[in-house]
């Protein structure tokens, strides 16, 4: 049966998503001064898989320290398998049990189906948004393999379905571009990796994805644009 799109508001903290692409400041432990002061930045998403020593005690006083900036805070313990550092899952259960307290939102890996299984109940009990995401480091996938990634996600309980995927060429961009419209009004993030993948970070927002992300220091993803780069681009093309 053809899914029929539905339209609804969806929203991290106080920051309403889909009237513009949101711009997120991105970064670990060594980048959190950086988030904290990142004015220009709609949302900030703290890694704490970058953290030298992830623990939830760390992460609670990251997460202390950003609550003054009053910025919403979307939570990634991202998994090695794409792009993490390695740890347990006992520990990442740990992490986004303790950090979703304080976070807006939670972004795991539609691949981690244990954990998602386990956190998601509790984001939803606490009221978080939930960011259900696949990378692919190597290439971009089919189209109907993408798309099947977004109806994977939503059967997970996803709010928003991010898909990143490394571009060797414009093809590979125009069919990220093809997933952003069909998805547009399912809750998308797309993001195109890698130099053939830069006009992603701002152009995909106007066919529907509701998020980019810019790095405040060291890059969290191949292709990243600095954040005072990336705004002043999301400005120009997208005006208040």
């Amino acid at each position: 049966m053809k899914r029929v799109p539905t339209t609804r508001a969806r929203s991290i903290g106080p920051v309403v998503l889909g009237s513009r692409p949101r711009v997120v400041a991105a970064g670990g432990e060594a980048e959190l001064g950086a988030l904290g002061a990142a004015t220009e930045a709609d949302l900030v998403e703290l890694r704490a898989d970058l953290f030298d020593a992830p623990s939830p005690a760390a992460l609670g006083a990251a997460l202390r320290t950003l609550a003054d900036a009053a910025r919403p805070v979307i939570l990634t313990v991202r998994s090695a398998s794409e792009g993490g550092q390695a740890m347990s899952e006992s520990l990442r259960a740990s992490l986004y049990a303790d950090g979703l307290l304080q976070a807006d939102a939670v972004d795991l890996e539609i691949a981690s189906e244990d954990l998602v299984r386990e956190v998601v109940p509790r984001a939803r009990a606490a009221g978080r948004t939930v960011i259900l995401s696949a990378h692919d480091f190597r290439a971009t996938p089919s189209t109907d393999a993408l798309l099947a990634l977004v109806d994977r996600a939503e059967a997970l309980g996803a709010d928003v379905t991010k898909l990143a995927a490394h571009a060797d060429s414009l093809d590979d961009v125009r069919r990220l571009l093809e997933v952003t419209l069909a998805a547009r009004e399912r809750g998308i993030v797309t993001l195109a990796m890698g130099p053939a993948g830069a006009l992603s970070r701002v152009f995909f927002g106007a066919a529907g994805s509701l998020l980019t992300y810019a790095s405040v220091g060291r890059p969290t993803g191949p292709g990243q644009l600095d954040l005072a780069e990336l705004s002043a681009l999301v400005r120009r093309f997208f005006p208040r």
